[in-house]
């Protein structure tokens, strides 16, 4: 059936140590693999279906942990995986057990999937983990294939957009294009559709610049899920840090990832995936024996350190990768380069982040994977961003991490969410998000760029859901509606689920408008979920993470055009005028600067920010070299706001392929019996309740004297109001040349 020990085979002068993973090297393919505690490695080659093992030979060297060798005529295609010998020993962190075939960490494409049995565990399923299985898990086990990495780019490149024009749209690649009809049936759901006529112009219309992607590496539909007819559609339980997820290919090779990235590119749009480099899907001591742990248990995890027969697990997944070794992080450092040199992504959002700073003493901000990252290269200067919490201890680390890396703000949900259902005591954090968080993020030469800013992600309530529901509705997750956050600040405006009662359905809209207002108009960056601007729905469902079906794919029939013109709009006004800046505002020569205005029209004063009932302010906010711009916020009652003097202009939202400057209007020339957009009635029918989310006008503050009672000009604010944006009138003309 096979050959065993043909070390003549291998070419000993030939192999490369330096080389980890399976490389084609033009004429063969050289072989290594990191085992700090093997005793011996066996390379074993498939058939092209992976079905048949043909051959097993040792891999003939070792120095430094890495066993390795160079096997002539080994081409691109050849299917093949490790078996790997050491001591079975548990109660010291030891799990080897050569009838596992495992997965090579560095494997760039795999053949087929996990096919979930008891022979894949190292022990004997039904006894302790003590126990040893001797059963053959080949048949069940997904394979590495050797690629040729060669790819014409043609004049790709990176388009390294600037932080501060940033837009970002978090997406899935199947459930974005899954039930776009646009999109050929066969590309939908895979990079094909991602990257298609429809996606892009629907981005372009947004005004997107960069596409984060939920998990692409290759991932395990886990088997408690597959048992209950669900599947891991998230994908955050990685099997390789370096191989796609299969299914997203439609022929099953990596280069449609390529043409996919180099066809967002030519359309300006940036692609960033979110990584897991925390822990993988192994699960804890008793989980399965796919990979790392029968590679090197005791090196690529972290093990109790009371008892090293038990994971140390600081994700809520099982097990942690131990990535303060430094071999698991030159793992993790050989992935990141991999993605950026030879797939050419743009950055990337990590998962967890807070469990990569974990050191001896805990989380560490200046700890090896951080300061890896930070002395590359390659990486410091690509889009980094950190999810930064975990569930250990000190995990939650908002604001805590350095300079390159930004941070998923949920602060800025939280407070968001809050302030628009009108919960008291929340103006003074909302002035913080508006200006960027800067108590969080304004230290250690940190921009103001540094927080992204987000109402709604994969992980929660869609924004819709937020307006739609009080309460979760997981029971399709099959765990009787227990998991999930409970605590999601949603208001369901007088009926819990879908409603046809047209009060409930424009107070719904307003208040998804005006949450993505504030999130547009805020200094930071703007993360937009894939399907909060189409008023997308997962009916109630906020942990959405194994239904890979209706209830996720975006459904573009159902579609709210009103939010998807809202946001164009916001977008382009802020590009337009230079809203989001580098720096914080600090009222320093050549810095922003900002002011607080009271209803009335004065400054705000400490007592103003004391009263838990106000609702209503003004922020007057003059970016270095640019005219001031006002925003108007009232989550209360209808109010009167007095504006100070000046010549004002504003822009109706729906402008024809999302020109600003097509759409300037002199306001006291055009406003028909003297009726401001933000005083019209908010109803979803009316052009003025799209107008009241995103009105465009202006006011020129330069004289900074007070008005006198005469010149004050009133501005009523319904309740609900987002965001509305005045912006200097000299500034808009010149615009126009």
């Amino acid at each position: 059936m096979r050959d065993t020990n043909r070390p003549a085979d291998f070419d000993l002068g030939a192999g490369r140590s330096d080389l980890l993973g399976a490389e084609f090297l033009g004429e063969g393919t050289n072989f290594a693999l990191f085992s700090d505690h093997a005793t011996r490695v066996e390379l074993c080659l498939f058939d092209e279906t992976g079905q048949q093992e043909l051959h097993r030979v040792d891999l003939p060297e070792m120095e430094g942990g890495v066993w390795f060798g160079y096997l002539p005529g080994v081409m691109p295609g050849q299917v093949y995986g490790y078996r790997v010998h050491g001591p079975y020993a548990p109660e010291q962190g030891h799990r080897f057990n050569p009838n596992k075939l495992l997965l090579d960490p560095y494997a760039r494409e795999l053949r087929g999937a996990i096919r979930w049995d008891d022979a894949l565990h190292g022990y004997v399923v039904g006894q302790d983990d003590l126990s040893f299985d001797d059963r053959d898990s080949a048949p069940f086990m997904p394979k590495g294939v050797v690629v040729d990495a060669d790819f014409d780019w043609d004049s790709d490149r990176a388009l390294r957009t600037p932080w501060q024009q940033a837009v970002i749209y978090e997406a899935h690649v199947k459930g974005l294009t899954q039930r776009l009809s646009a999109v050929p049936e066969a590309e939908r759901g895979t990079f094909r559709g991602l990257a298609s006529d429809a996606v892009i112009d629907h981005l372009h219309r947004l005004g997107v610049t960069t596409l984060e992607l939920l998990p692409i590496h290759a991932f395990a539909n886990d088997r408690y899920l597959v048992e209950k007819n669900l599947s891991n559609y998230w994908g955050y339980s990685t099997l390789s840090f370096f191989a796609p997820h299969a299914p997203y290919l439609q022929s099953g090779q990596i280069r449609e990832i390529k043409q996919a990235i180099r066809r967002l590119h030519a359309a300006g749009i940036e692609v960033i995936l979110d990584v897991v480099y925390n822990h993988t899907c192994e699960g804890n001591e008793l989980g399965q024996t796919l990979s790392f742990r029968g590679i090197d248990n005791a090196s690529y995890y972290l093990l109790s350190p009371d008892d090293p027969r038990h994971s140390f697990d600081t994700t809520g997944t099982g097990n942690t990768l131990n990535v303060a070794h430094p071999m698991v992080l030159r793992m993790v450092m050989d992935s990141l380069r991999y993605w950026v040199q030879t797939m050419h992504v743009d950055g990337f959002r990590f998962d967890l982040a807070s469990t990569l700073g974990r050191e001896a003493e805990g989380f560490e901000r200046d700890g090896s994977f951080f300061n890896a990252i930070r002395q590359d290269p390659v990486l410091n200067g690509i889009k980094l961003i950190a999810e930064p919490w975990d569930v250990g201890d000190g995990g939650y680390q908002v604001g805590g991490y350095r300079w390159p890396f930004r941070e998923w703000n949920d602060k800025f949900r939280d407070d968001v969410r809050g302030f628009w259902r009108r919960d008291p005591g929340l103006l003074p954090a909302l002035s913080e998000r508006l200006l960027g968080s800067p108590v969080q993020f304004n230290h250690s030469h940190r921009p103001a760029t540094s927080s992204v800013n987000f109402v709604a992600a994969h992980d929660g309530f869609t924004l819709w859901d937020t307006v739609s529901y009080n309460d979760k509705h997981n029971e399709a997750n099959g765990e009787d509606n227990r998991d999930g956050h409970d605590n999601n600040l949603s208001d369901n405006l007088g009926a819990e689920g879908p409603s046809d009662d047209p009060g409930i359905l424009a107070a719904r809209l307003r208040r998804v408008r005006a949450m993505l207002a504030t999130m547009l108009l805020s200094q930071g960056v703007p993360m937009i979920l894939a399907g909060d601007e189409l008023g997308h729905s997962q009916q109630g469902n906020n942990n959405a993470y194994c239904q890979d079906n209706e209830l996720s794919w975006i459904d573009w029939d159902a579609a709210r055009p009103e939010i998807r013109d809202a946001v164009a709009a916001l977008t382009a006004f802020r590009q337009e005028i230079g809203l989001a800046q580098s720096r914080f505002v600090a009222g320093e020569e050549g810095q922003p600067t900002a002011t607080w205005l009271h209803p009335e029209g004065r400054e705000m004063t400490e007592g103003d920010w004391q009263d838990a009932e106000l609702r209503c302010m003004g922020l007057v906010f003059t970016p270095p070299g640019g005219a001031p711009v006002l925003l108007l916020v009232n989550a209360g009652d209808d109010a009167s706001f007095a504006l100070p003097p000046g010549d004002w202009l504003w822009e109706e939202e729906g402008r024809p392929e999302g020109r600003a400057e097509d759409h300037w209007s002199r306001a006291r020339q055009e406003l028909q019996d003297g009726s401001d957009p933000v005083q019209s009635d908010s109803t979803a029918e009316e052009p003025a309740a799209a107008a009241s989310a995103a009105a465009v006008s202006g006011i020129d503050l330069a004289s900074g004297s007070e008005p006198s009672p005469d010149e004050v000009e009133q501005s009523m604010l319904k309740g609900d109001d987002g965001p509305t944006p005045y912006l200097n009138a000299e500034t808009a003309r010149a615009k126009r040349g």
